[in-house]
């Protein structure tokens, strides 16, 4: 084998090209990791009133500390998802109602969903079974494409609001980490 010079000098040009370039995409890839990464826009969702069922049977009527929690709950949730920024929470409005799942046919919510401007529709109920035991539904839809893209039931002990917020920070962690996927 000869190693003419000419073809040496084209070789170590071109070594020292591919070095450049393959120095330079390092140095882009490195430059854009350290710098601010592009981010995709929020996405507009609507966060349904939830539903509360209570078949504990207990004595005591604690309709109006529920409604309050429920309340509560559903806002915290919409505070956390802006909050994070991968969502952007749109408003349902339903003067004759409340936009809830149990109280609106499901075309009627997903078209008032989608009149605010969602792309998804978070909705949901929470379930007393006993003293101890509740029970929470949240669910996702992606409106454009009709399909379900977040289905959780969660349970939770206690009925104060300290175990609401823990469940209520559960579900919005569990959305988040599913939105980075």
């Amino acid at each position: 084998m000869s190693c003419d010079e000419p073809a040496v000098r084209r070789t170590a040009a071109l070594c020292r090209s591919a070095g450049f370039v393959l120095g330079l995409g390092v140095f882009l890839t490195l430059s854009s990791a350290r710098g601010e990464e592009v981010k995709a826009p929020p996405i507009p969702i609507a966060v349904a009133d939830f539903d509360y069922f209570d078949t504990s049977g207990e004595p005591t009527n604690q309709q109006a500390e529920h409604q309050a929690r429920l309340q509560a709950f559903a806002d915290a949730i919409r505070a956390d998802l802006a909050r994070d920024g991968r969502y952007r929470v749109v408003t349902l409005s339903c003067p004759r109602t409340r936009c809830a799942a149990a109280e609106l046919p499901p075309a009627e919510l997903l078209e008032k969903a989608r009149s605010a401007g969602a792309n998804r529709l978070l909705y949901g109920g929470i379930q007393k079974m006993s003293t101890l035991i509740q029970n929470a539904k949240v669910q996702v839809v992606d409106i454009a494409e009709n399909k379900l893209r977040f289905d959780r039931l969660i349970t939770f002990r206690g009925d104060t609001d300290e175990s609401w917020q823990r469940a209520e920070r559960f579900i919005v962690r569990d959305l988040i980490s599913e939105t980075q996927n």
